[in-house]
């Protein structure tokens, strides 16, 4: 068991893991790279069931992310609902057709054309998980007074990375989704006001000989 001392009132806990030799950090640092690399970026999903449990356990493991003063500023929605998937994807398809039609500019539609994509969407009915992450631009107490978070952009952003790596290792694959403006998720997920959508993340399993980018 964890050894705990209080230091100026605080708890820490005594942390101790293995050291390992010179060849074998070599070792687990060349085979953990190979292993990550091997993730891709994928927008053709099967619609084929996960067992919630994969997904609540994914976003524990992303949980674990360092954030500024441990204040963990962010908030997953998870959706697996058809017919609010069906909402999202029409309101993202709404702002993401206003955006390749007059919002990108030239340099960013060109940018865009080796991945080939448009502004429909139909993943977000696919696969059969969005994991939508919200930053908490402050906390809200229950007297409903506000409350500083810190380096809150981050350490979502380091969260988010925590979540894809997990998404990877469950042997699932995901999309980072960023429709702008995304503020339509907060009215249909119902989220409080000191809460901004983040990405998008559908996740699930990839579809057979599905092609993708190296991204």
């Amino acid at each position: 068991m964890d050894e705990t001392r209080l230091i100026n009132g605080h708890p820490f806990v005594s942390y101790t893991r293995e050291i390992y030799s010179t060849e074998e950090m070599i070792n687990r640092s060349e085979e953990f790279y190979q292993w990550i690399n091997k993730r891709r970026t994928v927008r053709d999903f099967s619609d084929q069931p996960i067992p919630l449990e994969v997904i609540e356990n994914i976003i524990k493991a992303a949980s674990t992310a360092p954030s500024g003063a441990h204040k963990q500023p962010w908030t997953f929605c998870v959706v697996a609902d058809p017919s609010l998937k069906k909402e999202i994807r029409i309101a993202a398809e709404k702002e993401e057709k206003e955006s390749y039609d007059s919002r990108m500019s030239a340099e960013w539609l060109e940018d865009l054309k080796h991945l080939q994509t448009d502004w429909q969407k139909p993943f977000l009915e696919i696969a059969p998980y969005l994991i939508i992450v919200f930053k908490k631009a402050y906390d809200l107490l229950p007297d409903g007074n506000k409350r500083t978070n810190y380096y809150v952009n981050e350490s979502v952003g380091l969260t988010c990375g925590f979540l894809l790596a997990a998404i990877h290792h469950a042997g699932l694959v995901a999309l980072t989704h960023t429709p702008s403006p995304m503020n339509f998720l907060t009215k249909l997920l119902k989220r409080p006001e000191n809460e901004r959508p983040f990405p998008i993340n559908p996740c699930g399993l990839s579809t057979p000989g599905n092609l993708c980018t190296k991204t």
